[in-house]
């Protein structure tokens, strides 16, 4: 089976999710993202986005909340993402 590319476009910029983590929460799909800029102003950048689905596959455009328990289980799938893990590093660690 192919993986289908998922991509973004902000106004800024447009690219790929380079890397991605999700765990299967109670009410809905926690998801932090690896975006990688591939056009406009912000080509050749990266950011971070903290975002979620539905358990149905939709994206939703609201703020993530996450369990203790789905933290915990976000840190163990970050291993599976070393780019990503590595910049969220920085959250905690100088």
């Amino acid at each position: 089976m192919i993986k289908r590319e998922k991509r973004f476009s902000f106004h800024w910029g447009a690219g790929v999710v380079a890397e991605e983590v999700q765990v299967e929460g109670r009410y809905h799909v926690p998801t932090i993202q690896l975006l990688k800029y591939t056009e406009g102003d912000a080509i050749g950048e990266v950011s971070v986005r903290f975002c979620h689905y539905s358990h149905s596959g939709g994206f939703r455009r609201s703020p993530l909340v996450m369990s203790p328990e789905e933290i915990d289980e976000m840190r163990e799938a970050l291993r599976e993402t070393p780019e990503l893990r590595e910049i969220l590093r920085r959250l905690v660690e100088p």
